[in-house]
């Protein structure tokens, strides 16, 4: 006996494509709802933890900051108590500059001058006096310039001639002059002495000594 199927056999199968397509579609639908709540939940997850390292960057920089401020007020505390001991220091050492000055003058002042009178305004030293000739002053000069420990860049600011007395008879005119020097401080004098001992010890080193100079064929 053969059987014959009268139902609408291509509507059913298209009924059933069509569903399965929409099942699939749903499916589709589903699985990308859970990967995009998977994704926020992750992305929500990282965000927190770069928050949190955030708020801890912020804590630390905070406390950075801080410890920068305190150094920095230990840094003015130091330095002003540098400035301090500086000034203790300068005072101790220019105490005793007027006696080196004295002393200087004395050495460095040769015979036929008569010093009238000396200024002293910090490293600057004004000093007028009298003189015989201009040749006393200019000796005057450079023994302040190139012999003087203490003293340096002697510079002359004014001389003139002069009566000796108004109730002099001696007619020989002497010579008014006025200098202005600049005094040296205690620290600059020991650099230079040890820079000058310095040279002269590398000048001695590179001299040949006389026995080599005695061995040495003519």
């Amino acid at each position: 006996m053969i059987l014959i199927n009268l139902l609408p056999h291509r509507e059913e199968k298209r009924r059933l494509r069509k569903q399965a397509f929409f099942v699939g579609l749903g499916l589709s639908v589903v699985a990308g709802a859970v990967l995009v709540a998977l994704w926020y939940v992750v992305l929500q997850q990282l965000t927190s933890a770069q928050q949190a390292r955030n708020e801890f960057l912020r804590a630390a920089i905070h406390k950075l900051d801080d410890e920068i401020k305190d150094v920095s007020s230990l840094k003015s505390e130091i330095d002003s108590l540098k400035a301090r001991q500086r000034a203790v220091e300068d005072l101790q050492t220019d105490r005793n500059m007027p006696v080196y000055l004295l002393n200087e003058l004395v050495r460095q002042t040769p015979e036929g001058i008569y010093l009238s009178s000396i200024r002293q305004d910090g490293q600057a030293v004004l000093v007028t006096g009298v003189a015989q000739t201009n040749e006393r002053v200019a000796e005057f000069l450079r023994n302040t310039n190139t012999r003087s420990e203490w003293l340096e860049r002697a510079d002359l600011q004014e001389i003139k001639a002069g009566a000796a007395g108004k109730d002099s008879r001696d007619p020989k005119r002497l010579f008014e002059f006025s200098v202005r020097v600049n005094l040296k401080r205690p620290q600059d004098v020991s650099a230079a002495a040890v820079a000058a001992s310095g040279a002269s010890a590398a000048s001695a080193a590179s001299a040949p000594s006389p026995a080599a100079s005695a061995a040495k064929p003519s």
